[in-house]
């Protein structure tokens, strides 16, 4: 891949908020994941795990967690509904604590004054949108609503260590590239980038 080819992927990458129902080749869900974990981790500890609800009735048991009955009579995203691959990020601080106990550490990860295990998974997660964005597909990483973890945690049974980032819609866009809303203007390079010293 030539820089150039990077330099389009991550500009023309949109979140992606209405979906058609064609479903998602496994083995390009499967490079999707294995696009994430090759993500960097600090101390390579890979501290994340993804719950993969592929079809219908997995992604409607996802909804049912994460949605009000409320919305799901009326939803303001209707065709958000429709994304046939629901993805959902898990960090595990314990990890972490685990992998800087061992002797080439020797360290305490209880001491960061960042939480690496997000900013990890977070990484890794991105990969997943690029790597959809590759493949012509649409995504949206979008919050859990209050309670869904705990919900998605007792239906899917996911181990207590596991804290869950958000959730990714993934399927191909429906209507005009899947957006439902002009995107807001980037703020200006010079707004964003302090040059040897920072602008006040």
């Amino acid at each position: 891949m030539e820089l150039e080819d990077l330099e389009d992927l991550v500009k023309a990458r949109r979140m992606c908020r209405d979906f058609s129902e064609d479903p998602v080749d496994g083995t390009v869900v499967d490079r999707l994941l294995d696009l994430a974990r090759r993500a960097p981790s600090a101390g390579h500890t890979q501290g994340w795990a993804f719950l993969v609800l592929e079809g219908v009735e997995l992604t409607r048991r996802f909804w049912q967690a994460d949605a009000s009955p409320e919305w799901l009579a009326s939803p303001t995203l209707p065709g958000l509904l429709n994304a046939p691959v629901i993805i959902v990020p898990w960090a595990s601080r314990q990890a972490y604590e685990r992998r800087y106990a061992k002797a080439d550490k020797a360290t305490s990860a209880l001491g960061w004054s960042v939480p690496y295990w997000i900013v990890d998974v977070s990484f890794a997660t991105m990969h997943i949108l690029l790597g959809a964005q590759a493949y012509g597909l649409g995504a949206l990483f979008f919050r859990l609503r209050p309670g869904a973890e705990e919900a998605l945690r007792a239906d899917f049974d996911v181990a207590g260590e596991w804290s869950a980032i958000g959730a990714l819609a993934l399927g191909f866009p429906a209507g005009s590239q899947g957006r439902l809303r002009p995107p807001r203007a980037l703020r200006p390079v010079e707004e964003v980038v302090m040059r040897g010293a920072w602008r006040k």
